[in-house]
């Protein structure tokens, strides 16, 4: 009897020991810092994601409809769409205080900041234009005609241009970012979605909605020059910070969501795995070392984690209603000792 405890006693203390071993080696633990900011539309909120222990740090409320946000280059400021009210609004990520907010066109969608952090650009599906606002006057200082039904947009690294995906158009409008003007529409196929771009600036890639397919596009040529198959209804897709892989979130549709990220390898071009993650994923984003996948799942109201070193998902953080639009900011916000904030804008709390 006393032997059977014995052995029992290692046993347990065995398994204590390995349970903390696995928990001290968890790839979640320190080796990322920074922040993940995810806009809830049907929520009205903005969750705020510890990236560093995957849980959340804080929930903002107060702005109505927030499709898409953006983190600005140097992570200390966060863009913010409020689809009803017609708004973009610029957050500080320290204090989680209103910096303002600037008027946009009808039913703005996507929101994104220049390589500087000087200007922000936003799409309107509701006027099929593109606002351009001045980050040190917190003015609009133009509206660019583009494609009809303008969606995900990205600003070229080297600064130069700023690529929209226009849904309706079914076409990539290509902005001077110089002249603050439209220069080309490129076709690109059925229901573009995103854009993301190379580091370099030379290729773009953009997903296909309507056709499950992400497009390569050359820039100095301003053509398609490639297409892959993914998953079901292609929304959000983002490149890793090396260039090698290019992540795409199948939504699919909410009668039969789609709960794959198609991880794209961009040598040869061709799917090279593709990945578990929630319910209907939408938004995607990578953190600057590349280590991790943060995708927003829409009908699941979670967030998944991809360890981009073993292609599966790691952990699910949850979030407010309809999770969409996701952004990584190496700066790592506060945990709040008030679990929901409401934010003041205009010098009024934003109803909805």
């Amino acid at each position: 009897m006393k032997k059977t405890l014995f052995i029992m006693s290692w046993v347990l203390l065995f398994v204590s020991c390995s349970d903390w071993l696995l928990a001290a080696a968890s790839p979640t633990q320190g080796l990322v810092q920074g922040s993940i900011w995810v806009a809830n539309e049907e929520g009205n909120s903005i969750t705020v994601i510890n990236a560093g222990q995957n849980n959340v740090a804080a929930t903002l409320t107060g702005i109505a409809g927030p499709h898409n946000l953006q983190v600005s280059p140097d992570g200390k400021t966060v863009w913010v769409v409020s689809g009803h009210d017609s708004k973009a609004v610029m957050i500080d990520a320290a204090t989680y205080k209103v910096h303002g907010a600037v008027h946009t066109g009808k039913h703005p969608a996507h929101i994104v900041v220049s390589p500087d952090g000087k200007r922000v650009y936003v799409t309107n599906a509701g006027d099929n234009t593109v606002s351009v606002i001045d980050v040190s006057s917190m003015k609009t200082v133009t509206e660019i005609p583009v494609g009809q039904y303008p969606h995900g947009l990205r600003p070229s690294p080297d600064g130069k241009y700023v690529y929209v995906a226009t849904i309706k158009g079914n076409s990539v409008s290509v902005i001077d970012a110089i002249k603050n003007a439209k220069i080309i529409d490129i076709p690109a196929g059925e229901k573009p979605v995103q854009v993301a771009f190379s580091s370099d600036s030379r290729i773009a890639y953009v997903s296909l909605n309507g056709e499950d397919a992400v497009v390569k596009i050359d820039v100095e040529k301003q053509s398609v020059i490639g297409k892959v198959k993914v998953g079901i209804g292609p929304v959000q897709i983002f490149i890793t910070p090396d260039n090698k892989h290019v992540l795409v979130a199948n939504q699919g549709t909410e009668k039969k969501p789609s709960t794959t990220v198609s991880i794209i390898d961009t040598g040869n071009f061709s799917v090279s795995s593709t990945v578990e993650t929630g319910k209907g994923s939408h938004g995607v984003v990578v953190d600057p070392s590349g280590q991790y996948a943060y995708v927003t799942n829409i009908y699941g109201n979670d967030v998944s984690v991809i360890d981009l070193s073993t292609n599966k998902t790691i952990a699910k953080i949850p979030t407010g209603n309809k999770p969409n639009g996701i952004s990584f900011s190496s700066f790592a916000s506060p945990v709040s000792s008030t679990p929901i904030i409401q934010l003041i804008i205009d010098g009024m709390e934003m109803k909805h």
